[in-house]
């Protein structure tokens, strides 16, 4: 079992993972109450941050905020604490994938239709080795405009901002800490390419990326960076376009 890290004065995250594909989990700490981002891809993924969350003497979460719905930051939700809340999207669109059949035939069936893709097909198969042990839960509600959280002795803001990797991708942004949770969200869609393939998204994302405060630029599945380092990199991928 990993450790928490700590981030700021009140964030922590839990590590990720590249076997299974698990991506970080955050622990924002407040006066009055605590919020978690984003709630796994597992029972185990979830009883694990559990477990290092007590070992740190953290209460559990009032609130479980969902960034997306791709099943590694969503199959563990029927084990997270609190209320979970998403954005419509994802809500929409997690309650199409509870309708699926967990079998390696009709996995296999998605994956030849391209309904899923290979790296998460892949990993599904690494984090579940029973596929009957996979339950996709829906949160308990909704939002569909920025939203603001005041835990006390600081504020939350989740925003809805461009992304380039999915539809329904949010941003959890903490001004106090200069803090931009972004996980997966200035990722390519991989669903369609490994590559950035939209110039307007990648665009508006840096530019509103550009628009808030802050200094750490935390990532799902890589260790957090500087807001500098990560608008050097997105602006790498956009030069691609005019070169």
């Amino acid at each position: 079992m990993k450790k928490l890290i700590r981030l700021s004065n009140h964030i922590y995250y839990y590590p990720y993972d590249t076997h299974g594909d698990r991506p970080n989990l955050y622990y924002i700490k407040g006066k009055d109450y605590s919020i978690v981002i984003d709630a796994g891809n597992s029972k185990r993924h979830v009883e694990e941050f559990y477990s290092a969350l007590k070992q740190n003497n953290f209460i559990d979460p009032k609130y479980t905020i969902i960034t997306h719905w791709h099943w590694d930051h969503t199959f563990g939700m029927k084990y997270a604490k609190g209320e979970k809340v998403s954005s419509i999207k994802t809500y929409q669109k997690l309650q199409e994938i509870k309708q699926y059949k967990w079998t390696i035939e009709e996995m296999n069936k998605r994956l030849e239709a391209k309904i899923e893709n290979s790296f998460c097909h892949e990993n599904i198969l690494l984090e579940y080795q029973d596929l009957n042990d996979i339950e996709v839960d829906l949160p308990d509600t909704y939002i569909t405009k920025d939203t603001t959280y005041n835990l006390g002795d600081l504020e939350i803001q989740v925003l809805f901002g461009t992304s380039t990797h999915t539809e329904d991708s949010i941003f959890i942004y903490i001004p106090e800490d200069k803090v931009l949770i972004v996980s997966d969200g200035d990722c390519p869609d991989y669903y369609i390419s490994q590559e950035y393939l939209d110039k307007k998204k990648l665009t508006d994302m840096i530019n509103f990326f550009k628009s808030l405060d802050y200094e750490y630029h935390c990532l799902g599945h890589a260790f957090p960076e500087t807001k500098s380092y990560a608008l050097e990199r997105l602006n790498n991928e956009l030069n691609k376009f005019t070169i």
